[in-house]
């Protein structure tokens, strides 16, 4: 919305006096129009406002710094469904054992992390706590906290699933899809497909995990890195 207010500028010109010599005078006043923003400040607003505009425009900046300080704004409403995105990266280096989803899949390389380093169990709650609107994964569970050194993801999850309760949702359903070049998922997927299930409390029907390799493209391609993306839709109980 935009607050047109009227003004009369006075525009100087000048002429030739009969004396010869140039004198400076005024046209008559002319009327104009000016927009201004609705992003305005109180120490902006010079011109003469009659009552009515005056009011409109108090209100208009009591709306704006309602809007810029979340204390004072209303709380969000209760949407009846949310959706979230998770993904997650993680080096693959020997030595590591490789957890996808809670099963470890036979490899000579694993995810170098400060946990488990199980890609789509990260990715998952990241998704769920995007849904939510919270802080990501690496706010709530820290790579620098001990407690954490080696921590099986699942732990993770179960706290998304129970802030998820939480606030009053349940899962809709989640897709999920793992990059990586090698080694080949079609023999483990159903199980990790099962053990999410498990843990997200969730029906097979409404869990889809899809596997791709990325052609030996960068990173991913060359084995070194593993990758996923999930998104999840959480529905109002």
């Amino acid at each position: 919305m935009a607050l047109i207010v009227s003004f009369a500028p006075v525009i100087p010109s000048t002429s030739i006096a009969p004396t010869g010599r140039r004198t400076l005078y005024s046209y008559p006043p002319l009327r104009s129009t000016s927009l201004i923003s609705p992003v305005v400040h109180r120490t902006t607003l010079r011109l003469p406002l009659n009552r009515r505009l005056a009011s409109s425009v108090s209100a208009l900046l009591t709306n704006q710094e309602a809007s810029t300080n979340p204390s004072s704004a209303p709380p969000p409403p209760a949407l009846p469904f949310r959706v979230g995105h998770g993904f997650d990266l993680h080096r693959l280096e020997p030595g590591y054992p490789l957890i996808i989803g809670g099963v470890n899949i036979p490899h000579e390389r694993g995810c170098e992390a400060h946990s488990d380093g199980d890609v789509l169990l990260h990715c998952v709650v990241d998704a769920i706590l995007g849904a939510l609107g919270l802080p990501d994964i690496g706010q709530i569970f820290p790579d620098n906290d001990p407690k954490w050194k080696g921590a099986a993801s699942s732990v993770f999850v179960k706290e998304a699933v129970r802030l998820m309760h939480a606030a009053g949702y349940e899962l809709g359903n989640l897709d999920a899809t793992l990059i990586l070049q090698k080694p080949k998922l079609s023999p483990h997927k159903e199980a990790i497909r099962a053990n999410l299930c498990e843990l997200l409390g969730a029906d097979l029907t409404v869990v889809n995990l899809k596997a791709k390799t990325h052609e030996k493209v960068d990173s991913l391609g060359e084995n070194r890195s593993i990758a996923a993306h999930t998104v999840v839709l959480l529905m109002r109980k």
